[in-house]
């Protein structure tokens, strides 16, 4: 079912009726992902009252043709067609060249962007350190007490925190109806919980978190929980919401064009892991700033030193020790940020179901993707659309 066929009518067919029990689900996804504030509680992030310029001038990028990973010939269209995209766009040394939109999709629609929130929140830590808010080497039950007993206790810092390197006893299956995750969407309000399952709220659920026996900082382990309690963490050192403070001192300063959101759970805590939504061109802007050592149009938005960290500092052997290592062999993690390939500086924000900002530095390209596939995970697809995405910095560049 195409995106516009979904939700039509007073009321919408049955099977054209997006609802909180289906929302995430194939074809339904196609439509929540882009109505998020009608589904879920929410929270609004604060646009800039003049945005940052974003000039056009496009060049046709459709049918540019690349090997994809299995060893096929395929194209830019194609592979938006076969992958379930809503969105591509293509910034090169400041300028839009090429932007494309499926059903349902405009320059001023917010999507999901899923755990690339992750990576906006690891920016923001950035300019919170600079400012004194934040210590990455306190521990995390000096701004949390609420924490302490919980995983997050017992030596456990900031900085593992923004590395994913935390000793905590939690599997992220997507697919696992009775697993960790399913019981952490519970708690979060993004799904709608099992008749006689006995749901708590986001925060309480941090503080019942168990250890792994592992200690912290040596094993990258990818748990979207961490984010929640760095959001949190985030909140407590300012003094105000996570969705107050990411207006405040990121996306208002960057001179973001739209209105973002955020999600909430029942008592309004901050699903900072994964709950923004976004338009693809405030994600553009976004990663053009870190493309820039977080500076917009001469002014410093997040420390150049913070971004210069991201690219240098991610722990190599954590990462070879960690849960992703397969997927992106050699890569490393800091901050909340991918680095696909050290030798080429490439920086990823990445999200399940199909999101992407994809920063490469050496060709001074910036690429936004934003899809609604099927699967939370699809490794194949990853991996195709990361050789289209070195495809397309290598024309640009190029030409």
């Amino acid at each position: 079912m195409r995106p516009t066929e979904l939700m039509r009518g007073s009321p919408a067919a049955p099977q054209a009726q997006v609802t909180r029990a289906n929302w995430r689900t194939f074809p339904a996804i196609r439509w929540g992902f882009t109505h998020a504030r009608e589904i879920l509680p929410t929270a609004e992030i604060r646009r800039a009252e003049q945005a940052t310029p974003l000039p056009a001038a496009p060049r046709e990028l459709a049918s540019l043709g690349f090997v994809a990973p299995d060893g096929a010939q395929t194209s830019v269209a194609a592979t938006l067609h076969e992958t379930f995209a809503d969105a591509l766009l293509v910034v090169h040394r400041g300028t839009l060249v090429h932007e494309w939109y499926g059903d349902g999709m405009s320059a001023t629609t917010p999507h999901l962007i899923c755990s690339v929130s992750k990576s906006i929140a690891g920016t923001l830590g950035g300019i919170l350190v600079e400012r004194g808010l934040i210590d990455p080497d306190a521990l995390v039950v000096s701004y949390l007490p609420e924490l302490k007993g919980s995983a997050y206790d017992d030596g456990c810092a900031v900085r593992h925190l923004l590395d994913m390197t935390v000793g905590i006893a939690f599997e992220e299956d997507y697919e696992d109806p009775a697993g960790d995750v399913a019981r952490y969407r519970y708690a979060s309000g993004w799904d709608l919980p099992p008749p006689g399952l006995e749901v708590t709220d986001q925060r309480s659920m941090l503080a019942k978190m168990r250890a792994s026996g592992k200690p912290h900082g040596k094993a990258f382990h990818y748990v979207s929980p961490n984010t929640d309690a760095l959001g949190w963490l985030y909140e407590r050192a300012c003094g105000t919401s996570y969705s107050a403070i990411l207006s405040e001192y990121l996306w208002q300063p960057m001179g973001a064009a739209e209105n973002a959101s955020m999600t909430l759970d029942a008592l309004g805590a901050a699903r900072s892991a994964g709950g923004i939504s976004a338009t693809a061109r405030d994600l553009a802007r976004f990663g053009e700033m870190i493309r820039c050592r977080g500076n917009v149009g001469g002014r410093q938005v997040v420390p150049g030193w913070w971004i210069d960290d991201i690219h240098a500092n991610g722990d190599s052997q954590a990462w070879a020790d960690g849960d992703l290592a397969e997927i992106f062999p050699g890569g490393r993690y800091r901050s909340k940020w991918y680095t696909i390939d050290p030798a080429r500086g490439d920086l990823a924000a990445i999200g399940i179901h199909g999101q992407w900002i994809y920063v490469d530095v050496q060709t001074d390209t910036v690429i936004v993707k934003l899809a609604t596939q099927p699967k939370a995970m699809d490794i194949p697809l990853d991996h195709r659309w990361l050789a289209a995405y070195r495809a397309i910095a290598a024309h640009v560049s190029a030409s």
